[in-house]
């Protein structure tokens, strides 16, 4: 295996989830030569391809599908703070998560809806239909936090999702 090979493994091994644009920022090599290596690592078995919300990312292959869609979406800032308020205050009810971390309640179902749908969070309902959150699997879910760290890039477009929603919040209260 080449060195450029070598290299761009062990990246993806101590990043895992990381997905292309990144790969390509923190390299030192173009991308198609990220590229080219990506897809010979890929058909020998030693890194798994998967798409999630518009990236491509890429893993370790011990990892299953659950933890590849859970370590995709922690690399987000909002969804790591979501969680991380879960597992400090479970059960809880939407409301006070968004309140609690300050973010719109539309913000917050956009990322409880990608949480519900690869089941790290649940969503249950009681007699009156009010809605409680709390993890699907703590033990899984509180060590891959700590295997991700959300990118500025990232991070850049949670908070301007949040610089939007606080705007749009105080224009509709001075209607």
């Amino acid at each position: 295996m080449s060195n450029t090979r070598d290299q761009i493994r062990a990246h993806v091994q101590s990043n895992a989830g990381i997905h292309f644009n990144e790969l390509v920022r923190e390299s030192e090599f173009a991308p198609g030569q990220i590229q080219y290596h990506i897809r010979r690592l890929i058909d020998a078995g030693d890194l798994v391809r998967e798409e999630c919300y518009g990236q491509t990312h890429y893993y370790p292959p011990q990892y299953d599908e659950w933890e590849r869609a859970a370590l995709a979406l922690f690399r987000r800032e909002t969804v790591r703070e979501i969680v991380v308020h879960l597992i400090e205050h479970e059960p809880c009810r939407p409301g006070t998560v968004a309140d609690d971390l300050g973010i719109a309640r539309s913000t917050l179902e956009y990322h409880l809806d990608h949480l519900v749908e690869h089941d790290i969070v649940t969503k249950e309902y009681d007699r009156r239909n009010r809605v409680t959150l709390s993890l699907s699997d703590p033990d899984r879910t509180a060590p891959l936090l700590s295997e991700v760290t959300p990118t500025v890039p990232d991070r850049l477009v949670d908070r301007f999702t949040r610089l939007v929603d606080g705007l749009l919040e105080g224009t509709q209260d001075t209607r």
